[in-house]
């Protein structure tokens, strides 16, 4: 049966999707090819007419890992007011929804650690998707006067406390980690005391 080329990408997106929520989850050393496709609900032989190889599926995983979370989480967190934004992606990305759900969130703390392992392709990717978060944070900061190069420390932070956050054994140790970091970097851009990280 042939298909249509719409169905090609909805199906090839379907992978991606179960790819991403996999990669988030486990990493992606920690992924098979047949995992991915029984979860996407097709036969391992239908793999190859939408990719080259596993590394070439988790190149395009994270690519789509990054458009995803990205647009998801710029849109919760958009507002005219510079500071008021600031503050929201802070109180999001610092917060126990995002990390409880690694499947659906910001796939940097989910990746940081591999990326010495991952190709090439998957790399560049990962950068990418580095480069749009910080120049997010960098314009916010930047309206509020402040110098643009402290998006890289701001992110770098709010990375860590998340990964960080993740492996602490105490879910009290795991929020003080989330809230100690949501008040570190506020009082660091001048902004208002820490909200209670709803998500």
């Amino acid at each position: 049966m042939r298909y249509d080329n719409e169905h090609k990408q909805r199906t090839r997106l379907r992978i991606l999707i179960k790819a991403a929520e996999a990669i988030g989850i486990v990493g992606p050393d920690g992924i098979g090819v047949a995992g991915v496709m029984a979860k996407a609900g097709l036969t391992h032989g239908a793999f190859y007419a939408h990719f080259e190889s596993k590394d070439d599926l988790v190149a395009q995983a994270i690519a789509h890992m990054f458009d995803e979370s990205c647009q998801r989480f710029l849109t919760r967190t958009e507002h005219p007011d510079p500071a008021v934004a600031l503050e929201s992606i802070i109180d999001s990305y610092l917060s126990a929804p995002h990390r409880d759900h690694p499947e659906h969130g910001c796939p940097l703390p989910s990746l940081v650690g591999e990326l010495a392992r991952l190709p090439g392709p998957a790399r560049n990717n990962f950068t990418a998707g580095l480069t749009r978060l910080t120049s997010s944070v960098a314009k916010r900061i930047g309206a509020l006067g402040r110098s643009e190069d402290e998006a890289a420390s701001v992110v770098s932070e709010m990375v860590g406390a998340l990964v960080l956050s993740r492996v602490a054994i105490e879910p009290s140790e795991s929020d003080a980690i989330l809230e100690a970091s949501r008040r570190s970097i506020k009082a660091r851009l001048g902004l208002g005391p820490a909200r209670s990280g709803s998500g």
